[in-house]
């Protein structure tokens, strides 16, 4: 059997698992695929986030291997876009240089991209920050425009719709009923739902915009990382870094900036509940980092 055979083998097995990732397979990876950063060395990103195990590639570079089949596809629309995009960015981007293929029981495509300095953005030196929240905006703003000129409607850049969520959504409000209000939640959940929808041209999105994906030099604002979700469509999910990083001061500074209409920024808190729900629901119990982030973001929401 060939290798690609093989390969193809393995991506049908693992469609719905999680193949086990190493810093052995991703040798072979780099090794093999890309002979001219065999002598790299190749150091465990940790924590590296759900959606990708990240491995640092020598000084200037990282590789990204999708943990599971949520997140395959990620590495060739990165490679795509984030190019053109990053000249019209006020913020740096980690533009990919290279996209790998599924071998050695591997499954799916992964990435090589140039690395990015800084740390990762905190509440604690962000939250109150005004010069932040107009950097955030001024990025969607930025990103928002963004034009090409040979753009062609594609089946990866079409964003899920909030009311895609509300099984699950009210299915966690039940679940941590005992810890956030109920009422409260249901009340702003069926305002998300029911606010008008985005009726203007779709426009870009980043898809994840929240703290884990902004770095910081000096604190302030250096880079946004992590375009896995971005696509086309209603903005309004980008807005759940208002409840994730900012305070109800700076958040009123961040919509004055990017000049959100009510009904966009009520659709934005819903985006926040009900991220901020799945990921409490699904690690807090297992990861207190995760819970105290979570925990701040639905109140955030609930605040408005």
């Amino acid at each position: 059997m060939s290798r690609s055979q093989e390969s193809h083998l393995a991506t049908v097995r693992a469609a719905n698992d999680r193949p086990t990732i190493t810093a052995a397979l991703a040798r072979k990876l780099i090794d093999t695929q890309f002979p001219q950063w065999a002598a790299l060395p190749l150091e465990l990103l940790d924590p590296a986030g759900s959606d990708h195990v990240i491995y640092r590639l020598g000084e200037h570079l990282s590789v990204r291997l999708p943990r599971h089949g949520g997140a395959i596809g990620q590495a060739q629309k990165e490679f795509d876009w984030l190019p053109r995009l990053a000249p019209h960015l006020p913020l740096a981007i980690p533009v990919p240089v290279g996209v790998g293929e599924p071998d050695f029981g591997y499954p799916w495509r992964w990435a090589v991209s140039r690395c990015l300095e800084g740390e990762v953005a905190t509440v604690e030196a962000l939250a109150d920050s005004s010069t932040a929240a107009v950097q955030l905006a001024e990025f969607l703003t930025a990103l928002q425009q963004f034009d090409p000129d040979d753009q062609e409607p594609r089946t990866d850049l079409t964003g899920r719709p909030l009311a895609a969520r509300d099984r699950a959504t009210r299915a966690a409000i039940k679940e941590v009923a005992d810890v956030f209000d109920p009422t409260a939640m249901t009340d702003l959940w069926n305002a998300a739902l029911n606010a008008p929808e985005w009726d203007r041209r779709p426009v870009w999105f980043h898809g994840d915009f929240h703290t884990g994906n902004l770095l910081t030099i000096d604190d302030r604002l250096s880079a946004v990382i992590d375009f896995g979700g971005l696509g086309l469509g209603d903005p309004a999910c980008d807005l759940m870094i208002a409840f994730t990083l900012l305070s109800p001061t700076s958040r009123a500074t961040f919509r004055a900036t990017l000049d959100v209409d009510d009904a966009t920024w009520t659709r934005g808190r819903g985006w926040a509940l009900t991220t901020g729900l799945n990921a409490y629901t699904t690690y807090a119990a297992t990861n207190p980092r995760i819970a105290t982030q979570t925990t701040r973001q639905i109140t955030e929401a609930l605040i408005g």
